[in-house]
């Protein structure tokens, strides 16, 4: 939703529209155990809008093309996104780069398969402050944050947060 039409929506919900910038502005990130404010309809590489599923734990992985830790973990997320197939939980990539075009490259190469979106600021804002990468976060299946794992991760420690889907 643009800024724009949530200030108009504002009185029809009894709030001021003044009173918003200051409220949008201290909503921030989920903090762990509350629930995610998702981005609707961010865009994916095939062009397809995201959206969240209902009972369908997520595991977001904000990473970029440049970053050779990001590579590394984005193997084992791959692994895991293969792993996750018809079960209650699904990964996200977000991808921290500009040009749509070179990002599909890259996945190409690495024979990466997982959904990814550029809509990392969006993605940030609902789930984490940290200006790391890459960062995994995970959010249960009842849409409530669970943890932000900043920096490159283990196979084994990826491969665990199957777990999230049972």
């Amino acid at each position: 939703m643009k800024r724009r039409d949530s200030l108009l929506a504002l009185p029809a919900l009894g709030l001021s529209p003044w009173l918003a910038p200051r409220a949008m502005a201290d909503a921030g990130p989920a903090a762990p155990g509350q629930p995610v404010a998702w981005p609707t309809g961010a865009p994916l590489l095939d062009g397809r809008p995201w959206q969240p599923v209902a009972g369908q734990a997520q595991i977001v992985v904000i990473w970029s093309t440049t970053c050779p830790f990001c590579k590394r973990h984005n193997a084992h997320i791959e692994k895991l996104h293969r792993a996750l197939a018809g079960r209650a939980a699904a990964v996200l990539g977000v991808a921290r780069d500009r040009d749509p075009a070179a990002v599909q490259r890259y996945m190409a190469a690495n024979g990466y398969s997982f959904p990814v979106t550029l809509a990392w600021r969006a993605f940030a804002a609902a789930l984490s402050s940290r200006n790391v990468i890459p960062l995994t976060i995970t959010v249960d299946r009842q849409g409530r944050l669970k943890q932000a794992i900043p920096g490159e991760m283990f196979e084994e420690d990826v491969m665990e947060l199957v777990s999230l889907a049972t």
